[in-house]
């Protein structure tokens, strides 16, 4: 099967590690591309190539504001992520109840053996 095009494919999009940590300072609140740069520690057209990435996905859009360009997240299309990622919810509360039970009967056993015998 073959992959889709980074620039029309929400999850392609977020699967580069630099992208999700623009989507997670955008989530706080709008930021110029010099802010991002400053935050992420990586240069100014590499944050450029990113944005570009995210606004074709349609997650972030752009404001023009005299000089500066203010980029904002686009939380709802990151809908299908949210969506696909639900799917697995209940796998993760079934493990987590049988972690919470495991550990309550761990507790019970180190308590029955610290219990002077009658």
């Amino acid at each position: 099967m073959a992959r889709l095009p980074t620039t029309t494919d929400v999850f392609n999009a977020v699967g580069e590690p630099h992208r999700r940590e623009i989507l997670e300072l955008l989530a706080q609140r709008e930021r110029s591309v010099t802010e991002l740069v400053e935050l992420l520690g990586i240069r100014q057209p590499q944050v450029s190539k990113h944005l570009h990435v995210l606004k074709a996905v349609g997650l972030v859009s752009v404001r023009v504001s005299g000089k500066q360009r203010l980029y904002s997240l686009n939380g709802d299309c990151l809908k299908p992520i949210h969506d696909w990622v639900k799917t697995f919810e209940r796998f993760w509360v079934e493990s987590l109840d049988r972690l919470a039970d495991y550990v309550v009967e761990v507790q019970a056993q180190e308590a029955s053996k610290s219990r002077p015998p009658d």
